[in-house]
């Protein structure tokens, strides 16, 4: 008997009815629910080379065709979703969908729906009650049924590819840097090599907007009127992109470019500065002269040094005054970091000087500070200071007195001298070459006088009160000179003026400070030592003062006092 045939394997057809089965079982559950679709695309870097949001509308609409399912209405947003409460959109679906208008959502996929644990948990707590049904997207749907497991480790594994992407981009950002680079768009006047990863001088504008420079450099031009000439008679034009650019440089644009450091060979990201390896278009000095020209013109201005003790310093060689500078050093991790240090200006012929060693600012302040150790007094002999130090000041007054009236009579005869030469030219006695350089002469020489005065009369209005200062500083400089640190110009003025009232113009000579004391002072170097140490022996207990320990401080405050 021949055996029965049949046309399939009967465990095939099985398989196979099965899958028809549970088929019609989903079409049937997906008939019953109403979607939101959901197409999201952002500006970001994470998003750039995603699908957009038109593309993920054709598809969806083609997989909801497909599988039969309903869609509610469709909702777009152009939002980052690394960051929770910053999708109104997002919100405002969720919102209906607690409301009951939909049940459902269609995505592309997770990471376009939610990329951050908030978001990701609400939409999870939902799917585990029931209010949402059904998360479909482009490669599988995700039920209530399934305890929301898979859901919870792909929005999981979304999330996580988000950080690592931001720690990654934020390391080649800065490894970027650290090698000199530009991070972005490159200014105008350069452009991207994308190739090379580099940025390379653009040749349609970079000498134009080096011209811009060496216009702004004379000090004849401002900005607006640069701007004027670079649009209207060079025909500048900003570079084109894709949909932007290819325009004239705005106002805001001139003065874009004359404060950005890039055009000097520095990199400037978040306030840190870095050295770039580009072509520097200027020098350093050529920004920071520009810098001033704009600040005269009520413009951003660059940061300002200013240097606390210069000119109020010689060097004990050559006898000229000490400077500062401030000097950029490239750390290894791609910081520039900036270190200040006083230097001989070695401005005389006349003496050869060998002090050619900087000292670094650091440096000089701790030699300050011990200079200042050697008059600090305790506080209690700060009264008995300053009755010997006013009878010292009534005869500085009187003497400064005598040098302003001086000057002032001097300064009189010499605008008189210049009333006269004036009168001549009127009188046609003189030429104008002869006028004009005898007018320079004596303009030149008043000028002098008006500030020898002013500062004549500036210290002699102050004298009393730098007087009453004195012994204050030696019993409060030491603190006062460490807290000035945090008082930003007016710590550094008040710096200066304490290293001046210490005495005669300080010397520094082979990296070393030297200063002769005013003779009060010298009077607190030689005297208080001893004087100190036995007023600390007499105060044996803290309480009040006996009458014994009253009369020994008066003996040490007579034998303080001038005779």
């Amino acid at each position: 008997m021949r055996a029965k045939l049949y046309p399939l394997d009967s465990l095939a057809c099985a398989r196979k009815c099965y899958r028809g089965v549970i088929k019609i079982q989903m079409n049937q559950i997906a008939k019953k629910i109403r979607y939101f679709l959901y197409a999201r695309k952002s500006s970001e870097s994470e998003d750039r080379q995603v699908q957009s949001i038109d593309d993920q509308i054709d598809r969806l609409k083609k997989l909801a065709k497909d599988l039969e399912l309903e869609i509610v209405e469709i909702y777009t947003e152009s939002k980052s979703a690394k960051k929770p409460n910053n999708r109104p959109v997002f919100d405002e679906m969720i919102r209906r969908i607690e409301n009951g208008d939909a049940d459902g959502i269609l995505c592309w996929h997770l990471n376009r729906l939610t990329r951050n644990p908030i978001d990701s948990g609400q939409l999870s707590w939902l799917l585990q009650q029931g209010i949402i049904k059904s998360i479909q997207s482009t490669e599988r749907q995700y039920l209530p049924s399934d305890n929301v497991l898979l859901f919870n480790v792909e929005t999981g594994q979304a999330n996580q590819y988000i950080l690592d992407l931001s720690r990654d981009t934020k390391r080649g950002l800065l490894k970027k840097l650290n090698a000199g680079w530009q991070t972005g768009v490159a200014p105008l006047g350069y452009l991207n090599d994308k190739e090379n990863k580099i940025v390379i001088k653009d040749p349609e504008r970079f000498n134009l907007i080096r011209k811009m420079w060496d216009l702004m450099l004379t000090g004849n031009y401002t900005p607006p009127k640069i701007l004027e000439i670079a649009t209207e008679e060079w025909g500048f034009r900003t570079r084109k992109f894709k949909r932007i650019g290819d325009n004239p440089l705005s106002r805001s644009g001139i003065y874009k470019i004359f404060t950005n450091l890039f055009y000097a060979g520095i990199l400037v990201v978040n306030g840190v500065q870095y050295e770039g390896r580009h072509e520097k278009m200027i020098t350093l000095e050529e920004y920071d002269r520009v810098q001033m020209l704009l600040g005269r013109e009520g413009k951003p201005r660059p940061k300002e040094h200013y240097f606390a003790f210069t000119g109020s310093m010689r060097c004990g060689i050559c006898n000229c005054l000490y400077t500062a500078e401030t000097k950029r050093k490239l750390l290894k991790s791609g910081e520039i970091r900036e270190h200040t240090y006083y230097h001989c200006t070695r401005r005389t012929i006349k003496v050869k000087c060998n002090q050619r060693k900087n000292i670094p600012l650091d440096d000089l302040e701790v030699m300050i500070e011990k200079e200042i150790e050697k008059y600090t007094i305790l506080p209690e002999f700060l009264q008995w200071a300053l009755e010997g130090l006013n009878e010292k000041n009534d005869s500085e007054i009187e003497d400064r007195s005598k040098v302003y009236e001086m000057q002032h009579k001097n300064l009189v005869v010499t605008q008189k001298e210049l009333d006269e030469l004036t009168k001549m030219r009127y009188r046609q006695l003189i030429d104008d070459d002869t006028f004009i350089k005898e007018k320079n002469t004596l303009q030149t020489k008043i000028a002098q006088m008006k500030e020898n005065l002013r500062h004549t009369e500036t210290r002699a209005e102050k004298w009393l009160e730098l007087t009453e200062k004195t012994f204050a500083f030696a019993t409060y400089a030491r603190v006062a000179f460490l807290r000035a640190n945090t008082m930003g110009k007016k710590g550094l003025e008040l710096k200066k003026e304490i290293l001046l009232a210490l005495g005669k113009t300080p010397i520094i000579k082979d990296k070393k400070l030297f200063i002769k004391p005013e003779e009060w002072f010298a009077e607190i170097g030689n005297d208080y030592p001893a004087l100190g140490a036995k007023y600390e022996r007499l105060e044996l207990t803290k309480t009040p003062m006996n009458k014994a320990q009253m009369d020994a401080l008066a003996s040490i405050r007579t034998h303080w006092l001038p005779n």
